[in-house]
């Protein structure tokens, strides 16, 4: 991507400073969601490394996930798997827990939500400490599929969450990274 293009989707991204808490700069991508524009390319700049490589399943994780993962799914002409907080899918699930900064949760999908053998991408809005998209693998591959890739839009680098997915095997493709929290 272009330093023009990679500049124009920073842009696109909303800073909100002190939320959740003090000091945290949470990067809001509603505003990539809302311009048309930077919403198509960012869609596209995930779909583009993927093409052609039958990727059967994309895995969206909960909730800006889902925005993208249905957006990149279509492109791809995949099928699209939710991947969701504990208690939220109605048919027998799967979970994996993982570890929060304080305290702990789950995530979940339908036990047939994947296939032995299918090949799934990975796919939400940004990877901070990578706890979420590690559970998701982990979850995924136990599952039999084969996780391709996990793709986000930001990575926080300092926080080292796509090295965690990376040590687990699986490339990460992220379009922007910003410094810090």
């Amino acid at each position: 991507m272009d330093r023009s293009a990679l500049a124009d989707l920073k842009n696109a991204i909303r800073t909100i400073p002190d939320y959740p808490a003090p000091g945290i700069q949470f990067r809001d991508i509603t505003t990539l969601l809302g311009d048309a524009r930077a919403f198509r390319r960012a869609v596209d700049e995930l779909v583009q490394p993927f093409a052609g490589l039958k990727i059967a399943k994309i895995a969206g994780i909960e909730a800006r996930g889902f925005i993208l993962g249905g957006a990149v799914a279509h492109q791809l002409s995949a099928g699209f798997v939710p991947v969701r907080k504990k208690g939220k899918l109605p048919h027998e699930t799967v979970g994996m827990p993982y570890s929060l900064e304080y305290g702990s949760d789950e995530i979940e999908v339908h036990k047939d939500a994947v296939s032995r053998g299918e090949r799934v991408l990975l796919v939400d809005d940004l990877v901070a400490t990578g706890g979420t998209a590690e559970a998701a693998v982990k979850l995924l591959s136990s599952l039999g599929a084969e996780v391709v890739a996990a793709c986000f839009i930001i990575d926080l680098p300092d926080l080292g969450g796509a090295d965690r997915v990376r040590r687990l095997g699986v490339p990460v493709r992220t379009l922007v990274s910003f410094a810090g929290h």
